[in-house]
């Protein structure tokens, strides 16, 4: 079965920049084992020492930012396993290579996370089998997570869906009287808003683009940073028109583009614990 939204295109990791002469970053640290990690035992070492961070999967399909390229042309053969945190005041990067009949983790702290910002893109033919390698399917068109079975996709050859359900206990309040306040306070209102979508829109990326693989051709870093992100992000002008109306909208569009092949990418919630990522061929 292949998710046929689009002939397939393969990005490669550019020799250019695996030959590039800048510096690769020294090793941070080094956690060897005997024998292949346990599940466990690789997660513990992660968390320790990316100090209970966000780590997010490299894709070696996806845009490369050469501090990383660099650094991973140095570690010596093709690692098995990368991932970078970004919860820190330098960007530390694992990977998880093999050595004799065990495995070694090596970090490396980076000085940045450098690939100059590009339009998003979707790869043209998916294996669900990859894209969906940590969800169970369960019917002809929808998989489930096989962690979290309030995360569901449905597929079709026009549109991906994802939908997260876990209801707030204090859901959103929305403030039918937002226009007759004073600019101070419509001011903060507005911040107050934003930051909660900010919110939401990290846990949509952990949710819908870090539990997948290989969909997009953003790294999942760089849905996080600004200057890859906020010309489509909601604007402060967008919602305060949307508070002022006096009326509840059903969802606040988070995130909206349009990819390099025509696609639309919407992440919506509606500030009671539903979100979804909808991704549509026009």
């Amino acid at each position: 079965m292949k998710l046929r939204l689009f002939p397939i295109v393969l990005l490669c990791l550019s020799a250019a920049c695996l030959a590039a002469p800048a510096k690769s970053a020294p090793v941070y640290a080094k956690v060897s084992s005997p024998k292949a990690f346990s599940g466990d035992r690789l997660f513990f070492v992660l968390d320790s020492l990316g100090a209970g961070g966000n780590w997010m999967e490299w894709d070696a399909n996806g845009v490369q930012d050469p501090a990383v390229a660099n650094t991973l042309a140095s570690v010596g053969g093709k690692p098995e396993m990368v991932w970078v945190v970004i919860e820190r005041k330098k960007p530390l990067l694992a990977a998880l290579v093999k050595q004799g009949a065990g495995e070694s983790l090596l970090f490396y702290e980076l000085s940045a996370l450098d690939a100059k910002p590009v339009a998003l893109k979707l790869n043209e033919v998916m294996d669900p089998e990859v894209v969906f390698r940590d969800y169970k399917q369960v019917s002809a068109n929808e998989f489930v997570h096989r962690d979290q079975d309030n995360l569901r996709v449905m597929v079709s050859e026009r549109r991906i869906r994802f939908a997260y359900v876990n209801p707030d206990k204090e859901p959103l309040k929305f403030d039918p009287d937002f226009s007759k306040k004073t600019i101070v306070e419509k001011h903060l209102l507005v911040r107050e808003y934003m930051d909660f979508l900010k919110h939401e829109y990290s846990l949509m990326l952990r949710a819908f683009v870090q539990s997948t693989h290989g969909i997009f051709n953003w790294q999942p870093w760089h849905w996080y940073m600004p200057e890859w992100n906020s010309k489509s992000f909601i604007s402060e002008k967008e919602l305060e028109a949307i508070l002022s109306s006096g009326v509840a909208p059903q969802f606040f569009v988070v995130f909206k583009t349009k990819t390099v092949g025509g696609e639309v990418v919407e992440f919506r919630a509606n500030g009671n614990g539903f979100a979804e990522l909808v991704i549509s061929k026009l």
